[in-house]
C-alpha cells in the first residue's frame, strides 16, 4: 500500500501535494485547493479520509459507462470538495464544501460490506471529484478487488501519473473522465486540459477501461476551436474505439447561460463521427434512446439498446461481436444480461 509520505514533497516550511496536478503548495496548518489535504507539522494529512457525503447503489450506465460491465450496479459513494470548482457544477453543494469535522468515518470494510449486501457488482467513486478521497480509494478498491468487486471512478482525470498508476494497482479498472475544456477556454484557466488526455491514454496503456464525457456548456467550451481540439485529441491519443459521451448542459450553480441546444449536440455528434472517425459517440441528458444505443460501426446493426440507464436489448454474440458482420465491439467486464 502506498504510504502517505509518497504523496507529497517538502518545499522548505511548506509541502507540495502530489495527489493531483494542481500540486498545491501548502503552508503549515493550511489545506490545499480541494480542502481535503492539510499540512500538519510538516506532513500531509488526509483530513477527508472516509468522510462520505453519499452512498447509494446505482446503475453503471448512469455514470455514464456504456461499455463497462453493462447492466451492472455499483455502490456509488462521494466525499466533499473538488480541485476544479466548475461554475456549472451540478453537485456544487458537495464539491464546494469541505469535509465536516464531526462526520463519522465509514471504514473501507463497512463500505465493501454494504456493496455486497446490496448485491452490487462493483464500487464507484462519483458525485464529487474522487481525488478528494484518494488514500481512502486505495484502501476501498484494494479490499473490494479481493472480495470480487470491480472499481471505477467518475473523475476530471487530473491525477498525477504516480497517483493514477497506484489507483490502477489498487483495483480501479474503469475511468469515466470529464473533459472540461481546451486551451483558450475562458473558465478553468489554471487547468492544463492536455494532462487529462495524457492520463486517459496512460490508463488505456495500463489496460483499463476509459470513456470520455464532454459536457457542452453554452458560451464556455462550445466554440469550434474547443470542440475540434477535444475531438482531435480523443481521436489521436485515445483512438476510435474509446466511447465519447457528448452531454447536454443545463443552467446550474453560477452558470446561467441557456441549455445546450439539441441541434448543437446532433451536429457535434456528426462531426465527431464523420470528421474524426470516433466509432462510439453518444448523446446524454436529452432522453433519447436512439442516441444512447450502440450500433455496429462497420455494418450499422443495432446492438445494445438502453433505456432509463438500463440495457433493454442485447444483440452481441458471446464474444461481444456483431452477429451480422463479426465486428468486435469493445466491452470491458461481464455484462449482466438476464433477459
Amino acid at each position: 500500500m502506498m504510504k502517505i509520505e509518497e504523496l507529497y514533497q517538502k518545499e522548505g516550511n511548506k509541502i507540495r501535494c502530489l495527489v493531483c496536478e494542481r500540486q498545491c503548495i501548502i503552508a503549515e496548518g493550511k489545506s490545499g485547493v480541494c480542502k481535503n489535504y492539510a499540512n500538519l507539522n510538516g506532513k500531509l494529512i488526509h483530513i477527508g479520509y472516509g468522510k462520505l457525503s453519499a452512498v447509494e447503489s446505482r446503475p453503471i450506465e448512469i455514470k455514464p459507462f456504456f461499455h463497462y460491465y453493462p447492466n451492472s450496479t455499483a455502490l456509488t459513494f462521494s466525499g466533499f470538495g473538488c480541485n476544479f470548482y466548475c461554475p456549472w457544477c451540478q453537485n456544487y453543494h458537495l464539491s464546494f464544501s469541505e469535509p465536516p469535522r464531526e462526520l463519522r468515518i465509514i471504514s473501507p470494510k463497512e463500505l465493501v460490506d454494504l456493496a455486497l449486501k446490496a448485491g452490487d457488482e462493483g464500487l464507484c467513486a462519483s458525485f464529487n471529484e474522487p481525488a478528494t478521497l484518494y488514500t481512502y480509494l486505495l484502501d476501498v478498491f484494494e479490499l473490494g478487488k479481493k472480495r470480487g468487486l470491480y472499481g471505477c471512478l467518475v473523475t476530471n482525470g487530473y491525477f498525477t501519473i504516480k497517483a493514477l498508476e497506484r489507483l490502477i494497482e489498487s483495483g480501479v479498472s474503469g475511468f469515466s473522465i470529464d473533459i472540461k475544456g481546451c486551451p483558450g477556454i475562458k473558465v478553468l484557466t489554471t487547468v492544463d486540459h492536455k494532462k487529462v488526455f495524457r492520463n486517459a491514454k496512460k490508463a488505456l496503456d495500463l489496460n483499463v477501461h476509459v470513456e470520455m464525457v464532454y459536457l457542452v456548456v453554452t458560451n464556455a467550451n462550445d466554440f469550434k476551436e474547443c470542440y475540434s481540439w477535444i475531438f482531435k485529441m480523443h481521436s489521436e491519443m485515445l483512438g476510435e474505439n474509446v466511447p465519447l459521451h457528448i452531454n447536454r448542459y443545463y443552467p446550474m450553480n453560477y452558470w446561467r447561460e441557456k441549455s445546450t441546444s439539441v441541434r448543437t449536440l446532433l451536429a457535434l455528434k456528426g462531426i465527431a463521427q464523420k470528421e474524426y472517425n470516433i466509432n462510439y459517440v453518444y448523446l446524454g441528458n436529452i432522453g433519447s434512446i436512439e442516441h444512447e444505443t450502440t450500433y455496429c460501426p462497420k455494418c450499422g446493426k443495432k446492438l445494445i439498446v438502453r433505456f432509463g440507464y438500463r440495457v433493454v436489448e442485447w444483440n452481441l454474440t458471446k464474444d461481444n461481436r456483431c452477429p451480422r458482420c463479426g465486428e468486435k465491439i469493445p466491452i470491458y467486464g461481464k455484462a449482466n444480461i438476464i433477459f
